[in-house]
């Protein structure tokens, strides 16, 4: 089997935002990048359903609020018609409704327009590989949210069981997924490189069906570990 080229190892990225204030200048700084190629930049849902039917792509940067189709809806038809195209949600909304929307309907990855260049280059690179990312700001919220509603009603068992095959270093990974860290922030508390840890995130993962981070938020408040 031949080794795939250069050109075919860089992430092929769509730039999805309305203002093209944003969207060109955003689409220009990523092209800069030496593995990433913005094949498109789409200013509402219909054309980047039309630039991904194009294809290929890997990754979709996706603001939120675009006219004739909106971000959430557009990311809940990629994963139903598309899902090995990988959406990170780059928003100015940080609020319950718009993080669980776009989580929900796919999204890999959620950041807020204050993440910097690499924060979202990062980001991006993370979707390609199949791992999630989300921001420091929406990463409280929704561990917030989980904790409300993983709290028992009268009678209820406060405890969701994990696997017992989970490794102590899992349960650890999972336990400081729960409390909000990033992989970078899990790594220096470890004093493990972040490719240790996303090594034990796909482990643990895979091994407790695990479908993203904030699913392993919820995994980890119900287990008691958060």
């Amino acid at each position: 089997m031949s080794e795939r080229t250069e050109e075919e190892t860089r992430l092929k990225v769509i730039v999805a935002d309305d203002q093209a204030a944003v969207r060109e200048p955003l689409a220009a700084v990523l092209g800069l990048a030496e593995d990433i190629d913005v094949v498109a930049a789409a200013a509402d849902g219909t054309e980047v359903l039309a630039a991904v039917a194009a294809g290929p792509v890997d990754v979709v940067l996706m603001d939120l609020r675009m006219p004739v189709l909106d971000g959430i809806e557009t990311t809940r038809r990629l994963t139903e018609e598309h899902p090995e195209v990988a959406v990170v949600v780059l928003t100015t909304f940080a609020d319950d409704e718009s993080i669980l929307g776009a989580l929900g309907a796919g999204a890999r990855g959620y950041l807020t327009k204050n993440a910097g260049r690499q924060d979202i280059t990062r980001a991006i690179r993370a979707a390609g590989a199949g791992q999630s990312v989300l921001d420091g700001e929406v990463q409280a919220r929704l561990l917030a949210t989980a904790r409300t509603k993983a709290t028992p009603a009268p009678g209820e068992a406060a405890r969701q069981p994990l696997p017992d095959d989970l490794t102590p270093r899992e349960r650890e990974v999972l336990t400081l997924i729960g409390q909000g860290l990033s992989n970078r922030g899990i790594a220096e508390k470890l004093f493990i490189s972040e490719a240790t840890v996303k090594t034990h995130i796909n482990n643990l993962f895979a091994k407790a069906h695990i479908r993203d981070r904030a699913d392993a938020v919820r995994r980890a408040i119900g287990a008691g570990l958060a």
